[in-house]
């Protein structure tokens, strides 16, 4: 629980937590801003609950006033017995297409946002359910985790590019997902 990205897999959010530049505190802040609600998987969710994760000045987009974080839509087979964050979690049963219905309904004029794991992530693009896809690549490679992408099969998405953003700590890509 204390290494939710493997041992040395906190590097891949350096750009956001990390050796940030101006640019890469854009790009987190206005993800941020967008977000409306944000839908997450079970162990995601079990890693920013846990003894390590979230607390009341570090969450959703990092170090930044907690205060009004947007409401959180878990993805899980079973909900936990018990939880330690106090936040807005709602806890979806009925798979990542009810989950990201549920947060649509509650976003508003906000984003969805789809914060991961990479299996919830590529089960929204396989099903149809990504309008964007924000990428942020980091300078390190993992030996191991979960692919992104595992779910497509041999089947593609076709992307069109909309944003490139290159710092030291991250390579941000945007593409709008077309149908």
């Amino acid at each position: 629980m204390e290494h939710g990205l493997g041992v040395g897999g906190e590097a891949i959010h350096d750009w956001a937590m990390g050796r940030r530049t101006d640019a890469d505190v854009k790009v987190l802040d206005d993800a941020v801003a967008d977000s409306g609600a944000v839908v997450m998987g079970r162990r995601l969710f079990d890693i920013v609950d846990g003894p390590h994760g979230w607390s009341d000045d570090v969450g959703y987009g990092g170090v930044r006033d907690q205060s009004s974080p947007p409401p959180y839509f878990v993805v899980t087979h079973r909900p936990p017995a018990t939880r330690r964050l106090s936040g807005d979690f709602t806890f979806v049963t009925g798979g990542v297409a009810e989950a990201v219905e549920r947060a649509r309904a509650a976003a508003g004029d906000g984003n969805v946002v789809v914060m991961g794991g990479a299996s919830v992530c590529d089960q929204c693009v396989a099903a149809g359910l990504a309008d964007e896809l924000r990428i942020h690549v980091a300078p390190v490679l993992l030996g191991g985790g979960t692919r992104l992408f595992d779910h497509l099969g041999t089947g593609t998405v076709p992307l069109e590019a909309l944003d490139v953003i290159t710092t030291p700590s991250a390579t941000h890509l945007f593409y709008r997902v077309i149908r």
